[in-house]
């Protein structure tokens, strides 16, 4: 029999093995990266599980020349990233380089471990060879970086997702100025701005994860991708789909649907924050009682936001849509050195209060309110003459990475910018049929789950639908 087509049980047995065995290199179990080799696939396993395997300059350091010698050996034809315990990566080791951000002497340390870690996430982004994260557990800010560039992001019922900085006086980076600005609609701001989570198939509807399956079948499903002899990335995509797990019957839709996701699109929609909680407010009086609800929560948690942060995670988003990966990072690592030489008060004011002391109430933020926010304070973090720039490192990845672009949502469900332009496409001509429609998709998508609830979702949002059942015909509103 041949690799490709092991039996069920030899697939069960080396699951086992491989969930149970210690690295292939020896690696001493309190390493903080164990690193594992079996058959086709290589793999990173982050292993501070008591720290739910928060980054720090040691795992980096770590993970970089494995990198190299991985993206380089024709045996390794698959790069898989996961975590021990419960979390992938909860983030970054930010208390530690707060500490160093605060004294001359040692400011240096903070800024570098940004610059590695900005150049982490682009190397994985990058990999010459197909990379596969498991997002079955917690993944957030410096997590979310090791994971959002990966052409396949598979994430299970466990999976939590947040960018959490905006709580603690700082703004999403790890490249979330390029990928949150490129979510459908405005979720991509909304959660830049608040820090909401997102949880379990919301991380795969929503376009973080490229594959949803159950937490239980992960070790089956790294065992298959190790027996694939010589894997194309259709193969591994096909192989991820095959363990795909539909939704149950009584299992909740996402949050962020419906009438909440068209209040959601027109909010966040500005420029500016201040235009944002004006749209908020007006909301909070709607005849919909849970598009008001939502509206005052949200208004709630943007006011428990650092308002200097809220400016510069907006400015951010809006500039990072016209930039590619790697400018995208930069820019971030400007707003990283900033916050480490001063630019603002609030990136130590909310650590203390939220990772340190872990105090329940709004930290003591400086500007305290929106309005005290200028354009001059949020100028210190993007002008090129600004005094808390000049220590701003270059970005500078190494030479073994893939010369081509990665589109990392290849393999996602299909974005709504893509089904608006097949509707509209369509409208001076025949307007497309709604069954027309989901076979195109299905065609496109090569049967992938979940595409039908997806274009259905948008449809319902975005879509007057006319005719009898069997023959709608679907126009997209203006």
């Amino acid at each position: 029999m041949s690799r490709n087509g092991v039996s069920a049980a030899a697939i069960r047995t080396r699951a086992v093995a491989a969930h149970m065995s210690t690295s292939a290199q020896a690696a001493p179990l309190e390493q903080s990266v164990l690193f594992e080799s079996d058959g086709a696939t290589r793999t990173y396993v982050l292993n501070r599980p008591k720290k739910l395997n928060a980054l720090n300059s040691d795992m980096l350091k770590l993970m970089g020349p494995q990198l190299e010698k991985w993206s380089k050996s024709d045996l390794c034809k698959i790069v898989i990233g996961t975590g021990v315990g419960r979390a992938f990566c909860a983030g970054g080791d930010v208390a530690t380089v707060l500490q160093h951000s605060l004294d001359d002497a040692t400011r240096p340390k903070a800024i570098e471990f940004f610059k590695d870690e900005f150049e982490m996430d682009y190397i994985l982004s990058a990999l010459p060879k197909p990379y596969v994260t498991i997002l079955d557990g917690i993944t957030m800010g410096g997590g979310v970086g090791l994971a959002i560039g990966a052409p396949f992001r598979v994430a299970t019922e466990k999976a939590v997702f947040a960018m959490p900085e905006t709580k603690i006086g700082y703004c999403p980076d790890v490249g979330a100025s390029f990928f949150l600005s490129r979510m459908d609609g405005e979720v991509g701001t909304y959660l830049a701005l608040t820090s909401d989570t997102l949880t379990g198939r919301e991380v795969f509807e929503l376009g973080i994860a490229t594959h949803f399956i159950s937490s239980r079948t992960v070790p089956s499903m790294l065992a298959r991708l190790s027996d694939l002899e010589d894997p194309s990335v259709a193969l591994i995509n096909r192989t991820i789909e095959d363990h795909h797990a539909k939704r149950l019957p009584d299992e909740p839709i996402g949050r962020l649907t419906g009438r909440i996701r068209q209040a959601l699109d027109m909010t966040f929609q500005h420029n500016t924050v201040e235009e944002i909680v004006e749209g908020l407010t007006k909301l909070t009086s709607s005849s919909d009682d849970a598009v008001a609800k939502w509206a005052s929560e949200t208004v709630e948690t943007l006011h428990m936001r650092s308002p200097t942060s809220l400016k510069v995670s907006l400015e951010a988003v809006r500039r990072g849509k016209k930039m590619t990966l790697l400018q995208a990072l930069q820019m971030e690592m400007g707003i990283a050195t900033a916050y480490c030489s001063g630019a603002s008060r609030d990136f130590s004011a909310g650590i203390t209060a939220v990772l340190i002391e872990k105090t329940q109430g709004r930290p003591d933020w400086s500007p305290d309110k929106l309005d005290d926010v200028s354009d001059t304070i949020i100028g210190r973090f993007f002008e090129e003459d600004s005094d808390y720039l000049r220590s701003m490192p270059i970005l500078t990845p190494p030479d073994f990475l893939s010369d081509g672009r990665q589109n990392p949502m290849k393999f996602a469900l299909p974005s709504e910018d893509t089904i608006r332009r097949v509707v509209k496409s369509n409208a001076s001509k025949d307007p497309i049929t709604l069954s027309d429609l989901l076979a195109y998709f299905d065609d496109l998508t090569s049967g992938k789950q979940g595409v039908e609830e997806k274009v259905l979702e948008i449809v319902r949002r975005k879509c007057d639908v006319t005719g009898s059942q069997g023959s709608e015909v679907v126009n997209w509103k203006e």
